[in-house]
């Protein structure tokens, strides 16, 4: 029995010594740093716009990014010889069949929503859109876009400031003024543009707001009756308002980012830093 018990021993000895070709275990060395991944500039951004929109009340709808002409232009009021497709003509899926592009905007789905429900209507719409832009550090032909629209009895213009001042704060500080100053769309009237006090002079002046105090950050305005007769709706019964701006264009000055190009170069050493 001893005899048995002691050549056990000896056989496990053999099976746990180190080989000696094998190295020893070094607990000295620092261990794999594990890289955790983060969200893109870009996504950051959108996060954040759709939270405070869900805090107030809309819900988000989604649509195809290639559309017709029809959803594209003349549902928003935009006929085919109107001067403003100059800018929003995009690129066609073939040259030999113009029925279908790239959406420029998200404001088809807003269209294809109305068609298919009654109002009330809060929604937001985000998504890429593409325009025949050259790339510049303020362009590119493809960026993303969140629009919104609200319909409903009584909305008004009111209603619109309140909005999106609540959404400036809620984005760039609760110190940000908001300003609008008249423009003109062809799917809303009247319409405006909104500025914000500069983020970064907070409203002095500066290179950044050419000295001004203010900057540019999306368009708005009530929906044009022809919309809504586009869609069945009553402009008699309903009203309601609808607003865009470009995703891009808020993370460039939440985050002082100076050319649109650097968020899709993909460069780690850019991407990092957020």
């Amino acid at each position: 029995m001893t005899e048995s018990f002691n050549r056990k021993v000896e056989e496990l000895k053999k099976a746990i010594a180190p080989k000696e070709t094998a190295a020893l275990f070094d607990a000295t060395i620092p261990g794999e740093q594990k890289h955790s991944g983060r969200y893109h500039p870009l996504y950051r951004t959108f996060f954040q716009m759709i939270d405070v929109f869900k805090r107030l009340g809309f819900d988000c709808a989604y649509g195809p990014e290639i559309e017709s002409p029809y959803y594209n232009f003349e549902a928003l009021n935009v006929p085919a010889d109107h001067p403003s497709c100059d800018a929003f003509d995009t690129f066609y899926v073939a040259e030999s069949n113009r029925n279908l592009l790239l959406r420029s905007h998200t404001s088809p789905v807003q269209v294809r929503t109305m068609e298919k429900i009654k109002p009330p209507i809060r929604i937001i719409v985000p998504g890429k859109v593409f325009r025949p832009d050259a790339p510049t550090p303020s362009r590119f032909p493809m960026f993303h876009q969140v629009e919104g629209l609200m319909v409903d009895e009584n909305i008004t213009f009111a209603n619109l400031k309140g909005v999106l001042d609540i959404f400036c704060k809620e984005i760039f500080g609760p110190d940000t003024q908001t300003r609008f100053r008249p423009s003109f769309f062809p799917f809303t009237e009247p319409s405006a543009e909104l500025d914000i006090s500069c983020v970064h002079c907070h409203g002095r002046g500066c290179p950044v707001c050419k000295r001004t105090g203010w900057l540019e950050i999306l368009g708005s305005g009530m929906v044009h009756p022809a919309v809504f007769e586009a869609v069945g709706y009553d402009p008699e019964q309903v009203t309601g308002f609808a607003f865009g701006l470009g995703i891009e264009r808020v993370a460039m000055l939440k985050y002082g980012v100076d050319d649109i190009r650097l968020f899709f170069d993909n460069d780690l050493r850019f991407l990092r830093q957020f």
